[in-house]
């Protein structure tokens, strides 16, 4: 008895002390990318606070500027994904990083809507792979209890990337002059090269798999392998595995479908939030605006950790995607409830809440179910048809914006789309059949 217990304790020390040591040594890093990656993503949406005067862009217009740089994405997200598993992390993420780099800062020369859809298309074809890419790269170091608490950690870059963008994006504006050129184009260069550096940082830092970690004592790379081949022979027992396994999946087009619905309303939040809020609040400062588009993430961000504890804790994901779903979905359609600045920032803050707390249990059902090259192209597969969702989301925002009220119909749209993904995520088995 004294043995099994001393078997069980060491068994529960060499558990935390890996996991910890993981955790502290590769989630920064991946924090850090997703910052830089989200940033160039979204700060459209505060360049478009003078950059859309410059160009003369409609807001019909603007909707197709931000949407189509999902469709490259579309495009190349399974074959990225799939070169990722075959190459390995460390090479693929700093190319990804580099290339979307350069393409981020060369957006700042666009002169003509056109030459901005076109570099736009280009950088969601240069960033593809990436986000499903960490989504896969966490199942090589994490096992399925940690992964939703994982996810989180490496997706509240989301918020903060918000939070930190929304003030420095409204600083640049309001002050960045250099060399009689517009402060919106040198917005997209500055925020842009921080990408090629942390390109040349991930493929000095970053390890591949945990039998690369120079941070591990050899027992703990032993202990992690094991486990994590462990869950990934019960899965191959349960599932055969392929690439056309994750394409073909009942469930992952399933999961594809609420990605598509919950991204509808997840970028038409960030991307016209601060055009809506600026309008309300009457001031012309960028960088005022840029402080009150902070405190919607910051709710959301606390919202995000919360929710993926919770859902780990309880080894439950369907609910804890539903009921924010519903939360985000409610708070989106009263936007046109007010028009004054602060009752509107409350509503924003509920919004946030539900649409970034929803997010870290979603990712972590497709690894429910797969594991190796299905995971890496069941994955994208998901990411890929959600991403349309980032396409159709902005551009119904921008077709409906024209006249009294009409952003605010856009929002309800984008509100409906949450109920749907709410509606979808409840018809999903609660255990993956065998």
């Amino acid at each position: 008895m004294s043995v099994a217990i001393g078997n069980v304790a060491a068994e529960n020390d060499i558990s935390t002390r890996t996991v910890r040591r993981i955790q502290t040594h590769v989630i920064p890093l991946l924090f850090l990318l997703y910052i830089v990656a989200f940033l160039d993503r979204i700060n459209i949406g505060f360049a478009a606070l003078t950059m859309n005067t410059d160009l003369g862009i409609t807001s019909a217009q603007f909707g197709l500027v931000t949407g189509i740089f999902f469709c490259g994405y579309f495009l190349f997200e399974v074959p990225s994904n799939l070169l990722l598993h075959r190459i390995g992390a460390r090479i693929w993420i700093a190319r990804i990083l580099i290339s979307w780099g350069i393409v981020a800062m060369l957006t700042g020369a666009a002169q003509s809507v056109p030459q901005l859809c076109a570099a736009r298309f280009l950088l969601g074809v240069a960033e593809a792979g990436f986000f499903p890419g960490i989504v896969l790269y966490l199942t090589y170091w994490f096992r399925r209890r940690e992964q939703a608490q994982m996810i989180a950690l490496f997706m509240a870059a989301v918020p903060v990337s918000n939070m930190l963008g929304a003030p420095v994006s409204g600083f640049i504006l309001d002050h960045v002059h250099w060399l009689a050129i517009s402060s919106w184009r040198w917005l997209l260069i500055l925020e842009g090269l921080p990408a090629i550096v942390c390109g040349v940082l991930t493929y000095f830092l970053l390890p591949s798999r945990p039998a690369e970690a120079a941070f591990l004592t050899p027992d703990e790379k032993g202990w992690i392998t094991a486990e994590l081949a462990r869950e990934v022979q019960e899965k191959t027992n349960e599932h055969a595995h392929s690439p056309w396994h994750g394409l073909s999946h009942r469930r992952v087009w399933h999961l594809a479908c609420i990605s598509f619905t919950f991204q509808i309303a997840q970028y038409s939040l960030f991307f016209f939030m601060p055009q809506v809020v600026r309008s309300l609040s009457g001031v012309k400062s960028n960088a005022v605006t840029g402080v009150l588009v902070m405190v919607p993430y910051l709710a959301g961000l606390l919202a995000l950790i919360a929710v993926s504890r919770s859902s780990d804790r309880r080894m439950e994901r369907r609910y804890h995607v539903a009921i924010p779903a519903v939360v985000g979905g409610f708070f989106l359609m009263s936007l046109g409830t007010t028009n004054s600045v602060f009752p509107s920032i409350a509503l924003w803050s509920f919004a946030a809440m539900g649409i970034l707390g929803m997010i870290s249990p979603f990712w972590s059902l497709p690894n429910e179910f797969l594991a190796g090259v299905s995971a890496a192209s069941g994955i994208a597969l998901v990411t890929s048809i959600g991403s349309l969702g980032g396409f159709v989301g902005p551009s119904i925002m921008g077709a409906v914006a024209k006249g009294t009220g009409g952003i605010y119909r856009g929002f309800a749209v984008a509100g409906i789309s949450l109920f749907v993904s709410a509606t979808l995520v409840m018809f999903l088995p609660k255990k993956e059949p065998q």
